[in-house]
């Protein structure tokens, strides 16, 4: 089922983590923090929503990497209920697809908690002191990729956090499939 992430919360803070990176290392916020601001993406392996733009994310993350921006991506999906999402399938995918970030693993579930992430994917846009900034969506394109031609609202949002520390008034939320909840 389709979700869409709420309103952008200007100046929020970001929550701390310490997550296991699927290149071995454990990546802390810190770790990741850019010096002009921070990209913290909540994306899986199987959602049809960030397959049809995995490669517009990647390309925006490259580009905000250079303005400064810092990017990370966390996968917190039940893997008993969606075995494609775990651990070892996410090592696979960041080096098939080269991902230019860390691609983190949330087993427990507490940072997307925390972050208040509600799909896949789910873009936190912060400010070089981690204030949240963009809450909005890639572009727009939905469960298919859209014309290679589209408005990139997270570029363009994430490039005048990084010139003015603002994020713009109006956000469009993002769309895709809801976080997988273990059932507790």
């Amino acid at each position: 089922m389709a979700e869409t992430t709420p309103v952008c919360d200007f100046g929020h803070p970001a929550p701390d983590f310490s997550l296991p990176a699927t290149d071995g290392r454990t990546v802390t916020l810190a770790d990741v923090a850019g010096e002009n601001g921070t990209l913290i993406m909540f994306i899986c392996n199987h959602c049809p929503y960030v397959l049809a733009v995995l490669d517009r994310i990647m390309r925006d993350a490259r580009d905000l990497q250079k303005l400064g921006i810092g990017v990370a991506a966390i996968s917190a999906n039940d893997v008993e209920a969606y075995p494609a999402d775990s651990f070892d399938n996410m090592r696979k995918m960041a080096e098939t697809q080269g991902f230019p970030f860390p691609y983190l693993y949330d087993e427990n579930q507490d940072v997307a908690r925390a972050y208040g992430a509600v799909c896949t994917p789910d873009f936190f846009g912060y400010d070089a002191s981690r204030g949240l900034q963009y809450r909005g969506r890639l572009d727009a394109s939905g469960r298919q990729e859209g014309p290679s031609d589209l408005r990139r609202d997270l570029f363009q949002a994430m490039k005048q956090v990084a010139e003015t520390g603002r994020g713009p008034t109006d956000q469009v939320p993002s769309i895709g499939c809801s976080i997988k909840w273990k059932v507790k």
